[in-house]
C-alpha cells in the first residue's frame, strides 16, 4: 500500500486528460450510435476513461488498491439507486397488468386535450413532486401514466418528458421532503427554511417562464394536433381491462406512503404487491394472457404476475399504437440503466479518488473575483461535476465543500450558496446521459436524455436565472447585512 508521502498532486493537465479522453469518445459515439449509444458502447467509453484516469493516478503514486477502493466506494453510494431501479421495473410491470397505468390512460385522455397537455403536465408533475419530495417517484408514478397520454395524443414523447421532468424537478428542489433540499443547507451552513426562501426567488420565476412556454407550444400548434381516433383508443383499452377508479388506490397509496417519509424502496415495493393484489382481483385474463401459460389456474397466474415483475410483456389489442403504450420491460429494462451508472460511478470514483477533481476544482477557484463570478462559476462548477462525477449528491456536496469559505470572504450569506447548489446541481442531473439521473429517467420514461433534455426547460433556466440574480445582484443576501438584522 503507498503512502501518502509517496503520492503527488496531479497537474492541471493530468486531471483533464481523462475528461478530454471522455467527452471525445462519447461525441463519437453519439454521432455514430445515436440514442442506442446507451445500449452498450457509452458504458465502454466511460469504463476506458476510468482505466486512463487509473493509468494518470498510478503515475502520480496510487497503487491499485488505493485506485480500486476508490472505484467500490463511487460505486457503493450508488447502490441505494441502482435498488429502486430494480423496484421501478417491478413496479411498472405490477402497474401494467393490474390497470393502473391503462386507467391512468383512459381517464386522462378524456380529461386533458392536446392545447393544454404540456401545461397541464407540468403543474400535476410539480404538485406531485412537492407532495413527495421525490423527481425518481413522480416520474416512476404519474410520468408513466403522462407519457402514455401524450404518445396516444401524438405529442412528441421528447416534448411530453421534458414537461414531466421540469415540474418533477420543481419539487424535488422546493420540497422539504427532498434530499438535495436538506442536503444543500447543510453543505453550505444555513436552515433548511431559508434555503427553502431564498430558493422561491429564482425558483418561481424559472417556473413561471417554463409554464408559459409550454401553454404556448399548445395554443400555437407546436405541439402537433392528434390524429388519433381517441374513441379506438378507450375502446382498445376497454377491451382488455377492468377499469374502475378503484384502481387509482395503488398510485395513492405509494404517495401517502412517500409524504408520510417512508424510505422509496419499501414504499415502491408496497406499491408493487398492491398492484399484484389489484390484478389478481381485476385483470385475471390480463395475467393469463401475458403468462403465455395454459395449465393449472394459479400457475397460470403465478407465471403472469413473474413475468411482469421481471421481464419484457405486452398487452395485444386491435390497436398497434396501444399496442406499444400497454408493455413493460419489467426489472430486466432497467439492467442497461445500472450498467451505465457503475460504469459512470467507475469513472467518477477514479477522478475523485486522485484528488483531479479537486485540481480542476481550485484551478476554477483562484479565477473568481466578483461576487457575480462567484455564483457563476459556482454553478459551473456544478454542472461539471455532473458530467464528470455522474451523480448530483456530489455535484452539490463537493461544490458546497469547495466554496463556502469563499463565500464568507465575500461578505456573502450561505444562503446564496446552498441556492446556487440547488439550482445548478440538482437539475442539471438529469440533461446527463450517463448521470445517475439522467439514466434512471431516460429508462423510466422510455425516452433517450438527448430527446428530453432540450424540452426540460424548468432544468435550463435554473442555473441560468441564479447566475443571472448574481450579476444583477438581485437578492444577494451578504453577511453583514444579515448580522446587523
Amino acid at each position: 500500500m503507498s503512502t501518502s508521502s509517496e503520492k503527488r498532486e496531479a497537474s492541471l493537465l493530468e486531471a483533464f486528460i481523462p475528461i478530454i479522453f471522455l467527452v471525445v469518445f462519447l461525441s463519437i459515439n453519439v454521432s455514430i450510435f445515436g440514442d442506442d449509444a446507451l445500449s452498450g458502447s457509452n458504458q465502454i467509453v466511460l469504463i476506458l476513461s476510468a482505466m486512463v484516469a487509473a493509468i494518470l493516478a498510478a503515475r502520480i503514486g496510487y497503487k491499485w488498491a488505493d485506485i480500486e477502493k476508490a472505484m467500490v466506494k463511487s460505486i457503493t453510494s450508488a447502490m441505494g439507486s441502482i435498488l429502486i431501479l430494480l423496484m421501478i421495473g417491478s413496479l411498472a410491470g405490477s402497474w401494467l397488468i393490474s390497470g393502473v397505468v391503462p386507467a391512468m390512460i383512459y381517464y386522462g385522455l378524456q380529461i386533458l386535450n392536446p392545447t393544454i397537455f404540456l401545461f397541464a403536465a407540468c403543474i400535476v408533475c410539480t404538485i406531485v413532486s412537492m407532495s413527495t419530495g421525490s423527481s425518481w417517484t413522480t416520474a416512476a408514478t404519474v410520468g408513466i401514466a403522462l407519457m402514455g397520454i401524450g404518445q396516444a395524443m401524438g405529442i412528441n414523447e421528447g416534448i411530453v418528458a421534458g414537461a414531466i421532468l421540469s415540474g418533477a424537478y420543481f419539487g424535488d428542489k422546493m420540497s422539504p421532503l427532498s434530499d438535495t433540499t436538506n442536503l444543500a443547507p447543510a453543505m453550505a451552513g444555513t436552515d433548511l427554511f431559508t434555503h427553502i426562501r431564498y430558493m422561491a426567488y429564482t425558483t418561481f420565476p424559472s417556473i413561471g417562464i417554463t409554464l408559459i412556454i409550454f401553454l404556448v407550444m399548445g395554443f400555437f400548434n407546436a405541439v402537433p394536433e392528434t390524429s388519433i381516433d381517441t374513441v379506438e383508443v378507450l375502446d382498445a383499452i376497454t377491451s382488455k381491462f377492468h377499469i374502475s377508479g378503484w384502481l387509482f388506490i395503488v398510485p395513492v397509496v405509494v404517495i401517502v406512503l412517500i409524504v408520510k417519509k417512508v424510505p422509496a424502496f419499501p414504499a415502491l415495493m408496497v406499491g408493487t404487491l398492491l398492484g399484484v393484489v389489484f390484478a389478481l382481483i381485476f385483470q385475471q385474463s390480463v395475467i393469463a394472457e401475458v403468462s403465455g401459460y395454459t395449465g393449472e389456474y394459479w400457475k397460470t397466474m403465478f407465471v403472469g404476475v413473474m413475468k411482469a415483475l421481471y421481464g419484457h410483456v405486452g398487452v395485444s389489442t386491435s390497436n398497434e399504437m396501444v399496442n406499444e403504450l400497454l408493455s413493460s420491460g419489467g426489472m430486466f429494462k432497467m439492467l442497461n440503466t445500472i450498467w451505465l451508472i457503475m460504469s459512470a460511478m467507475m469513472f467518477g470514483g477514479v477522478m475523485e479518488g486522485a484528488g483531479m477533481l479537486r485540481v480542476i476544482a481550485r484551478s476554477i477557484m483562484n479565477r473568481i473575483e466578483s461576487s457575480g463570478a462567484l455564483i457563476a462559476s459556482t454553478a459551473g462548477t456544478c454542472v461539471f461535476f455532473n458530467v464528470t462525477a455522474s451523480d448530483q449528491y456530489l455535484a452539490i456536496v463537493v461544490p458546497g465543500r469547495m466554496y463556502a469559505d469563499l463565500y464568507k470572504e465575500k461578505d456573502l450569506a450561505p444562503e446564496n450558496l446552498s441556492r446556487t447548489l440547488e439550482d445548478s446541481g440538482t437539475v442539471t442531473s438529469v440533461l446527463v446521459p450517463w448521470n445517475t439521473c439522467g439514466a434512471y429517467h431516460s429508462s423510466v420514461l422510455g425516452v433517450g436524455v438527448l430527446a428530453f433534455a432540450p424540452y426540460c426547460f424548468f432544468n435550463i433556466i435554473s442555473p441560468m436565472m441564479t447566475i443571472l440574480f448574481g450579476y444583477l445582484n438581485i437578492k444577494i443576501r451578504r453577511l453583514s447585512e444579515k448580522n446587523k438584522s
